[in-house]
Protein backbone atom coordinates (compact mmCIF):
# COMPACT_ATOMS: atom_id res chain seq x y z
CA UNK A 1 0.00 0.00 0.00
CA UNK A 2 1.22 3.55 -0.76
CA UNK A 3 2.36 5.51 2.28
CA UNK A 4 -0.45 8.09 1.90
CA UNK A 5 -3.04 5.28 1.93
CA UNK A 6 -1.55 3.92 5.10
CA UNK A 7 -1.65 7.35 6.74
CA UNK A 8 -5.26 7.76 5.74
CA UNK A 9 -6.15 4.33 7.07
CA UNK A 10 -4.41 5.10 10.35
CA UNK A 11 -6.31 8.37 10.67
CA UNK A 12 -9.64 6.63 9.97
CA UNK A 13 -8.85 4.02 12.56
CA UNK A 14 -8.68 6.46 15.44
CA UNK A 15 -12.43 6.15 15.89
CA UNK A 16 -12.24 2.36 15.78
CA UNK A 17 -10.00 2.42 18.80
CA UNK A 18 -12.36 4.55 20.83
CA UNK A 19 -12.29 8.06 19.33
CA UNK A 20 -15.02 9.93 17.50
CA UNK A 21 -16.06 8.51 14.15
CA UNK A 22 -15.39 4.89 14.97
CA UNK A 23 -18.66 3.69 13.53
CA UNK A 24 -17.72 5.01 10.10
CA UNK A 25 -14.53 2.92 9.80
CA UNK A 26 -14.84 0.36 7.04
CA UNK A 27 -13.51 -3.16 7.09
CA UNK A 28 -11.05 -2.19 4.39
CA UNK A 29 -9.54 0.60 6.47
CA UNK A 30 -9.18 -1.72 9.47
CA UNK A 31 -7.31 -4.19 7.31
CA UNK A 32 -5.11 -1.40 5.98
CA UNK A 33 -4.25 -0.35 9.53
CA UNK A 34 -3.06 -3.85 10.34
CA UNK A 35 -1.02 -3.90 7.14
CA UNK A 36 0.47 -0.52 7.97
CA UNK A 37 1.40 -1.69 11.45
CA UNK A 38 3.56 -4.52 10.12
CA UNK A 39 7.32 -3.92 10.44
CA UNK A 40 8.99 -3.21 7.14
CA UNK A 41 11.25 -6.26 7.54
CA UNK A 42 8.35 -8.70 7.97
CA UNK A 43 7.07 -10.15 4.68
CA UNK A 44 3.28 -10.25 4.49
CA UNK A 45 3.37 -13.95 3.55
CA UNK A 46 5.77 -14.93 6.34
CA UNK A 47 4.78 -18.25 7.92
CA UNK A 48 7.06 -19.98 10.44
CA UNK A 49 7.73 -23.56 9.45
CA UNK A 50 9.15 -26.43 11.54
CA UNK A 51 12.78 -27.27 11.05
CA UNK A 52 14.77 -30.38 11.86
CA UNK A 53 13.45 -33.87 12.49
CA UNK A 54 10.21 -35.03 14.05
CA UNK A 55 10.19 -35.92 17.75
CA UNK A 56 11.61 -39.39 18.40
CA UNK A 57 9.37 -40.95 21.04
CA UNK A 58 11.78 -43.85 21.48
CA UNK A 59 14.76 -41.60 22.21
CA UNK A 60 15.52 -43.47 25.46
CA UNK A 61 14.79 -46.92 23.97
CA UNK A 62 11.98 -47.37 26.50
CA UNK A 63 8.92 -46.76 24.36
CA UNK A 64 6.39 -49.50 25.25
CA UNK A 65 5.51 -50.30 21.64
CA UNK A 66 9.17 -50.75 20.74
CA UNK A 67 9.73 -53.00 23.73
CA UNK A 68 6.80 -55.23 22.82
CA UNK A 69 7.63 -55.40 19.11
CA UNK A 70 11.14 -56.51 19.92
CA UNK A 71 10.11 -59.16 22.45
CA UNK A 72 9.38 -62.78 21.56
CA UNK A 73 5.90 -63.98 22.50
CA UNK A 74 5.76 -66.52 25.30
CA UNK A 75 2.65 -68.23 23.87
CA UNK A 76 0.26 -68.03 20.94
CA UNK A 77 -2.54 -66.85 23.25
CA UNK A 78 -0.61 -63.94 24.69
CA UNK A 79 -2.39 -60.61 24.20
CA UNK A 80 0.09 -57.98 22.85
CA UNK A 81 -2.15 -55.05 23.82
CA UNK A 82 -2.38 -56.26 27.43
CA UNK A 83 1.37 -56.67 27.64
CA UNK A 84 1.91 -53.21 26.18
CA UNK A 85 -0.34 -51.68 28.83
CA UNK A 86 1.68 -53.41 31.54
CA UNK A 87 4.87 -52.03 30.01
CA UNK A 88 3.66 -48.44 29.90
CA UNK A 89 5.25 -46.05 32.40
CA UNK A 90 2.70 -44.34 34.62
CA UNK A 91 4.84 -41.89 36.57
CA UNK A 92 6.64 -38.68 35.64
CA UNK A 93 10.31 -38.18 36.43
CA UNK A 94 11.58 -34.75 37.44
CA UNK A 95 15.33 -34.20 37.21
CA UNK A 96 16.72 -31.10 38.94
CA UNK A 97 20.21 -30.39 37.64
CA UNK A 98 22.27 -28.16 39.92
CA UNK A 99 25.48 -26.52 38.83
CA UNK A 100 28.16 -26.52 41.53
CA UNK A 101 28.92 -23.28 43.38
CA UNK A 102 31.85 -20.92 42.81
CA UNK A 103 35.22 -22.56 43.47
CA UNK A 104 38.92 -21.75 43.70
CA UNK A 105 40.07 -21.40 40.09
CA UNK A 106 43.74 -21.13 41.06
CA UNK A 107 43.91 -24.67 42.40
CA UNK A 108 46.18 -27.08 40.54
CA UNK A 109 44.52 -30.36 41.44
CA UNK A 110 40.88 -31.23 41.91
CA UNK A 111 41.37 -31.40 45.69
CA UNK A 112 42.59 -27.81 45.70
CA UNK A 113 39.61 -26.55 43.70
CA UNK A 114 37.40 -26.15 46.75
CA UNK A 115 34.45 -23.82 47.13
CA UNK A 116 35.14 -20.18 47.88
CA UNK A 117 33.37 -18.51 50.84
CA UNK A 118 30.91 -17.07 48.31
CA UNK A 119 30.50 -20.49 46.76
CA UNK A 120 29.52 -21.92 50.12
CA UNK A 121 26.94 -19.15 50.51
CA UNK A 122 25.56 -19.99 47.08
CA UNK A 123 25.20 -23.66 48.01
CA UNK A 124 23.35 -22.67 51.18
CA UNK A 125 20.95 -20.55 49.12
CA UNK A 126 20.40 -23.39 46.64
CA UNK A 127 19.70 -25.82 49.47
CA UNK A 128 17.21 -23.41 50.99
CA UNK A 129 15.50 -22.97 47.63
CA UNK A 130 15.18 -26.72 47.06
CA UNK A 131 13.76 -27.18 50.54
CA UNK A 132 11.29 -24.32 50.03
CA UNK A 133 9.89 -26.02 46.92
CA UNK A 134 8.42 -28.62 49.27
CA UNK A 135 9.04 -31.57 46.96
CA UNK A 136 9.60 -35.15 48.04
CA UNK A 137 13.10 -35.79 46.76
CA UNK A 138 14.10 -39.39 46.12
CA UNK A 139 17.87 -39.07 45.79
CA UNK A 140 20.68 -36.52 45.55
CA UNK A 141 23.32 -37.66 43.06
CA UNK A 142 26.55 -35.72 42.62
CA UNK A 143 29.71 -35.66 40.58
CA UNK A 144 32.77 -37.02 42.36
CA UNK A 145 34.73 -33.82 41.72
CA UNK A 146 35.48 -31.77 44.85
CA UNK A 147 33.46 -28.66 43.97
CA UNK A 148 30.35 -30.72 43.18
CA UNK A 149 30.77 -32.92 46.24
CA UNK A 150 31.06 -29.91 48.55
CA UNK A 151 28.04 -28.27 46.95
CA UNK A 152 25.98 -31.45 47.37
CA UNK A 153 27.02 -31.85 51.01
CA UNK A 154 25.88 -28.32 51.85
CA UNK A 155 22.59 -28.77 49.99
CA UNK A 156 21.93 -32.06 51.75
CA UNK A 157 21.77 -30.26 55.12
CA UNK A 158 18.46 -28.80 54.01
CA UNK A 159 17.11 -32.12 52.73
CA UNK A 160 17.31 -34.52 55.67
CA UNK A 161 16.75 -38.16 54.82
CA UNK A 162 17.58 -37.80 51.12
CA UNK A 163 20.22 -40.33 50.06
CA UNK A 164 23.53 -39.00 48.74
CA UNK A 165 25.04 -40.91 45.79
CA UNK A 166 28.44 -40.21 44.24
CA UNK A 167 29.02 -40.79 40.50
CA UNK A 168 32.20 -40.56 38.42
CA UNK A 169 30.27 -40.38 35.14
CA UNK A 170 29.09 -36.87 36.04
CA UNK A 171 32.57 -35.35 36.23
CA UNK A 172 33.20 -32.24 34.11
CA UNK A 173 34.49 -32.66 30.59
CA UNK A 174 34.10 -31.73 26.94
CA UNK A 175 31.02 -33.63 25.67
CA UNK A 176 31.28 -32.84 21.97
CA UNK A 177 33.07 -30.31 19.79
CA UNK A 178 30.88 -27.19 19.94
CA UNK A 179 29.45 -25.37 16.94
CA UNK A 180 30.37 -22.61 16.33
CA UNK A 181 33.92 -23.65 17.23
CA UNK A 182 35.87 -22.08 20.08
CA UNK A 183 39.35 -20.60 19.93
CA UNK A 184 40.71 -22.83 22.69
CA UNK A 185 40.64 -25.98 20.57
CA UNK A 186 40.77 -29.38 22.24
CA UNK A 187 42.24 -32.50 20.61
CA UNK A 188 39.72 -34.96 19.19
CA UNK A 189 40.85 -37.52 21.76
CA UNK A 190 39.46 -35.33 24.57
CA UNK A 191 36.00 -35.15 23.02
CA UNK A 192 36.18 -38.84 22.19
CA UNK A 193 36.86 -39.85 25.80
CA UNK A 194 34.82 -37.25 27.71
CA UNK A 195 31.95 -37.42 25.24
CA UNK A 196 31.47 -41.16 25.67
CA UNK A 197 31.45 -40.84 29.47
CA UNK A 198 29.00 -37.91 29.55
CA UNK A 199 26.73 -39.66 27.05
CA UNK A 200 26.80 -42.72 29.33
CA UNK A 201 25.74 -40.47 32.23
CA UNK A 202 22.89 -39.11 30.12
CA UNK A 203 21.64 -42.59 29.30
CA UNK A 204 21.85 -43.66 32.93
CA UNK A 205 19.96 -40.71 34.44
CA UNK A 206 17.82 -39.10 31.72
CA UNK A 207 15.00 -41.40 30.65
CA UNK A 208 11.30 -42.01 31.31
CA UNK A 209 10.16 -43.84 34.44
CA UNK A 210 10.25 -47.60 34.82
CA UNK A 211 6.78 -49.20 34.46
CA UNK A 212 7.05 -50.40 38.07
CA UNK A 213 7.34 -46.81 39.35
CA UNK A 214 3.96 -45.80 40.75
CA UNK A 215 4.50 -42.21 41.90
CA UNK A 216 6.15 -39.17 40.32
CA UNK A 217 9.78 -38.79 41.36
CA UNK A 218 12.07 -35.84 42.04
CA UNK A 219 15.79 -36.45 41.69
CA UNK A 220 18.59 -33.94 42.22
CA UNK A 221 21.85 -34.14 40.29
CA UNK A 222 24.69 -31.81 41.31
CA UNK A 223 27.28 -31.62 38.56
CA UNK A 224 28.84 -29.22 36.04
CA UNK A 225 27.89 -26.67 33.39
CA UNK A 226 29.08 -28.68 30.39
CA UNK A 227 27.30 -31.82 31.57
CA UNK A 228 24.04 -29.98 32.25
CA UNK A 229 24.05 -28.12 28.94
CA UNK A 230 24.72 -31.34 27.04
CA UNK A 231 21.92 -33.12 28.94
CA UNK A 232 19.48 -30.34 28.03
CA UNK A 233 20.34 -30.48 24.33
CA UNK A 234 20.05 -34.27 24.24
CA UNK A 235 16.83 -34.40 26.27
CA UNK A 236 15.10 -31.81 24.08
CA UNK A 237 16.49 -33.43 20.92
CA UNK A 238 18.32 -30.25 19.97
CA UNK A 239 21.65 -30.54 18.12
CA UNK A 240 24.05 -31.50 20.94
CA UNK A 241 26.88 -29.49 19.40
CA UNK A 242 25.00 -26.34 20.46
CA UNK A 243 25.65 -26.95 24.18
CA UNK A 244 28.14 -24.08 24.51
CA UNK A 245 25.58 -21.48 23.40
CA UNK A 246 23.99 -21.54 26.86
CA UNK A 247 25.32 -20.09 30.12
CA UNK A 248 24.60 -21.24 33.68
CA UNK A 249 25.17 -19.44 36.96
CA UNK A 250 26.82 -21.19 39.88
CA UNK A 251 24.29 -22.93 42.10
CA UNK A 252 21.53 -22.55 39.51
CA UNK A 253 18.69 -25.01 38.99
CA UNK A 254 17.78 -26.58 35.66
CA UNK A 255 14.60 -28.67 35.78
CA UNK A 256 13.73 -31.37 33.25
CA UNK A 257 10.40 -33.21 33.32
CA UNK A 258 10.06 -36.55 31.52
CA UNK A 259 6.50 -37.73 30.94
CA UNK A 260 5.46 -41.40 30.68
CA UNK A 261 4.88 -40.84 26.94
CA UNK A 262 8.52 -39.87 26.48
CA UNK A 263 7.79 -36.19 26.04
CA UNK A 264 10.32 -33.92 27.72
CA UNK A 265 9.79 -30.41 29.05
CA UNK A 266 12.37 -27.90 30.27
CA UNK A 267 10.74 -26.29 33.31
CA UNK A 268 13.66 -23.99 34.11
CA UNK A 269 17.12 -23.39 32.68
CA UNK A 270 19.80 -22.04 35.01
CA UNK A 271 17.33 -20.54 37.49
CA UNK A 272 19.20 -18.45 40.05
CA UNK A 273 16.52 -15.86 40.76
CA UNK A 274 16.42 -16.95 44.39
CA UNK A 275 19.93 -15.50 44.91
CA UNK A 276 20.66 -11.82 45.61
CA UNK A 277 22.25 -10.06 42.66
CA UNK A 278 25.57 -9.67 44.47
CA UNK A 279 25.81 -13.45 44.94
CA UNK A 280 25.55 -14.33 41.25
CA UNK A 281 28.63 -15.72 39.51
CA UNK A 282 29.36 -17.84 36.46
CA UNK A 283 32.80 -19.41 36.92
Amino acid sequence: YPSNSRSSAAADSRGYFGEQGGERVSRWSRFAVLQAAQPAWTPASHTPTPTGHAWDFNWDKRDPSALINGKKKESATEDPSSEQNNSKPKATRNILLIRHSQYNLSGNSDKEKILTPLGREQAELTGQRLAALGLKYDVLIHSSMTRATETANIISKYLPGVELVRCDLLREGAPIEPVPPVTHWKPDAVYHEDGARIEAAFRRYIHRADPKQKEDSYEIIVCHANVIRYFVCRALQFPPEGWLRMGLNNGSITWLTIRPSGRVALRTLGDAGFMPADKLTRT
